[in-house]
């Protein structure tokens, strides 16, 4: 029975949804040859400029819509523009928004999953005003200035530095993989500020203007020819210490507040997309093995199988991190293993589907639902590297989850007696 307070915000969410979106086409069953070609990863269409534009538009119109009637921020704090209620009330929200069509909200990923809750955790109370309301209406696209070339994929590395220069900082340094860098506004960057310190130690959390003078941002050209992903180089770019998160070369704590907000983010968040439903429910790929008579193939039928199980059993153990979440109860380790489970899922996909399609998957031909996957299959490699390597990901189950003992870094000091032989 829903708590008569629950009750009320689910017809106050339903009377905005349907004064404003189209509902969903009730029972409408998946048909070969109609709407959408392929799933779509990243946000990625095919890297057109003028449908990104479209898109972004959209997005932002939708968002500044749903906080001027109150559901842009609903459990924040009201003094940033939330409506301070529970995470029951997100969840009634949510309910209601599958029922209905909404632009693409992928841009706001990272700004809303991760960069914000690190604002509201370590950042100034300047800060906070400044962009925790702008970027739940929509105004502020935020995102994460964390990779860099040098570094791969021990972020404690990094070189980017910061120096102070009074009441601001000096940032020199270059940064990689940023998604959606080229229409953010601003980034949470990591930068060096104390050499001498263990690596660790000497690192402190900024927000930069991404229109800064000396902010240079540069499309990384994919290889399903989409552009979400971004270098960045910083050269002389001044912050404001009223934009540092957290204690000065305190920024490694800061880092992890980003990191366990995108793991899920990444891994629990990411199959929701309507451009992935039809796969993560198998449906899309089943009414493909008919539509090529293929459908009493015992191998593709495994094949088929095991997308199916796979998504089923990663969706199962997401909803038990999350209950234990909105419990209070700190994750378990299924929460750790989200993200590679999405990895290896949509791996398992992209193996179907190039061995269903074969030569139809390289060759474009015009028919429909064939060489469109080809962007879909070649995105895929790119997750095993966003929102932490699959390797990364591995280390933190080991070490973490399953007490194995911890591996020494590349810089580790070794033992002569240790070094490998030959």
């Amino acid at each position: 029975m829903i708590p008569s307070a629950l009750e009320e915000f689910e017809r106050e969410c339903v009377a905005f949804f349907e004064a404003n979106a189209p509902r969903q086409a009730e029972g409408a069953p998946f048909v070969w040859g109609e709407g959408l070609e392929a799933a779509v990863m990243f946000g990625d269409f095919g890297g057109d400029a003028e449908d990104e534009q479209r898109r972004l538009a959209e997005a932002k119109a939708w968002r500044a819509k749903r906080f001027e009637a109150g559901l842009g921020w609903i459990g924040g704090p009201p003094e940033f523009g939330g409506r301070g209620l529970t995470q029951a009330h997100e969840r009634v929200y949510a309910a209601v928004e599958s029922q209905f069509v909404v632009p693409d909200q992928t841009v706001y990923v990272v700004g809303l999953g991760m960069v914000a809750p690190t604002i509201l955790a370590h950042g100034t109370e300047v800060a906070k005003g400044r962009y925790l309301t702008a970027m739940h209406r929509g105004d502020v696209i935020g995102c994460q200035l964390f990779s860099e070339p040098s570094a791969g994929s021990d972020l404690a590395a990094l070189a980017c530095r910061a120096e102070r220069d009074g009441d601001e900082w000096v940032v020199n340094g270059q940064k990689v993989w940023t998604s959606s860098a080229h229409v953010a506004d601003i980034g949470e960057i990591l930068c060096r500020t104390d050499v001498g310190r263990p690596k660790h130690r000497g690192i402190t959390a900024f927000l930069v203007d991404m229109h800064a003078p000396g902010v240079t941002v540069r499309p990384i050209k994919q290889m399903n020819g989409g552009t979400s992903f971004n270098e960045v180089f910083l050269d002389n770019v001044r912050i404001p210490d009223d934009h540092r998160l957290g204690a000065v070369d305190d920024g490694w704590s800061v880092a992890l507040t980003t990191l366990s907000n995108e793991r899920a983010s990444v891994g629990v968040g990411s199959t929701e997309g309507a451009a992935l439903q039809g796969v993560t429910d198998a449906t899309w790929l089943m009414e493909m093995l008919r539509h090529f008579g293929v459908e009493h193939d015992p191998l593709l039928r495994q094949k088929l199988a095991r997308v199916y199980i796979g998504f089923r059993v990663a969706a199962l153990n997401n909803r038990r991190a999350m209950a234990k979440v909105k419990a209070g109860q700190a994750p378990g380790p299924e929460l750790s293993g989200s993200k590679l489970a999405l990895t290896e899922n949509l791996r398992a996909v992209a193996d179907f589907v190039g061995t269903v399609l074969g030569p139809r998957l390289a060759a474009d031909t015009g028919e429909w639902g064939t060489f469109a996957w080809s962007r879909f299959v070649t995105a895929v490699p790119g997750l095993r590297v966003a929102g932490g390597t699959d390797e990364i990901q591995r280390k933190i189950i080991a070490e973490q989850v399953l007490g194995l003992p911890r591996e020494p870094g590349a810089d580790a000091k070794m033992p002569f007696r240790d070094m490998p032989k030959g």
